[in-house]
């Protein structure tokens, strides 16, 4: 009988499971691309925001310490955090619901909704305020006067600046989530249908942590522009010292008036607040989140 050879079979070589992305060749170009981009953000955004850091430190944190002693600043101050609290809150629920509505279904005047949205990006904020007064204004306003007889109050009081500050900051909120719901699809939701889930069931356990992250991001964008929102608040407020001022209308009162390192402590502050949350996110988020 022949002797049967047996050769051993080699194990197939091992698969990567994280393949590396492809080397850009690095050129000329791309060295004067790179100098170009960094010296555009040193001059629009490092170095005009370390200045103000560095002007708001000249004599160490007196200037810090004098804003927080002043009642009218902490009330502004007050009134800044509460109005961006509510912001968030309201674009949240709202763009959410937006968003799915948007992504998960189709009607009628779909591509007027989704133009509408962008509205608050592209028009002045000035005009947003205006608005507001001419349709919540206690006089001449087409809801004010009856609104007022109610013993309700938008135009110069907190609810108008609310109203202002949630108008401008929508479409960010909505911006973020509308492209991660595209992503994710809908067959895992089908696939949880098939089984007898429920819509609530499916919203909480299904889409609401495919989207968490892209919720995130819309409420540090939204709290952002909320806190530092200027001339829609600036036209509803009414400006009264101590009831109706944000923090961002005492920086140009402050300016105005003479006391920049008062102006530069309150915008130190507001600045803070928004890197601190993008550097807590930036911190918290899963790397295969770029």
């Amino acid at each position: 009988m022949a002797d049967t050879l047996v050769h051993a079979v080699p194990d197939p070589a091992p698969v990567e499971e994280h393949r590396r992305a492809p080397r850009v060749r690095r050129t000329p170009t791309t060295y004067v691309l790179r100098f170009v981009a960094t010296a555009y953000l040193f001059l629009l955004v490092a170095w005009p925001v370390s200045l103000v850091v560095v002007n708001t430190f000249d004599d160490g944190f007196g200037s810090i310490g004098s804003l927080l002693a002043d009642p009218d600043m902490v009330v502004a101050l007050q009134l800044s955090a509460y109005v961006a609290v509510w912001s968030v809150v309201i674009n949240t629920l709202f763009g959410v619901g937006i968003s799915l509505l948007l992504v998960r279904y189709e009607f009628p005047g779909k591509r007027l909704l989704n133009a509408l949205l962008d509205i608050p990006l592209s028009v002045s904020p000035i005009v947003v305020g205006l608005a507001l007064v001419l349709v919540y204004g206690g006089r001449n306003g087409w809801f004010g006067p009856t609104l007022a007889g109610w013993g309700f109050q938008v135009i110069f009081s907190t609810p108008g600046i609310i109203m202002a500050t949630t108008f401008v900051a929508l479409p960010l909120m909505i911006r973020e989530i509308v492209p991660v719901l595209e992503e994710v699809g809908i067959e895992q939701e089908q696939a949880a249908e098939s089984l007898g889930a429920s819509a609530a069931q499916r919203f909480w356990r299904i889409t609401l942590p495919s989207i968490k992250w892209g919720i995130v991001y819309g409420v540090v964008l939204t709290l952002a522009r909320s806190l530092g929102e200027f001339g829609a608040v600036k036209v509803v407020s009414g400006n009264v010292l101590g009831q109706t001022r944000t923090a961002t209308l005492a920086v140009e009162e402050k300016y105005l008036n003479f006391d920049p390192q008062g102006a530069y402590a309150t915008a130190f502050l507001l600045a803070m607040v928004s890197v601190a949350c993008i550097v807590v996110v930036a911190i918290i988020r899963p790397k295969n989140h770029a």
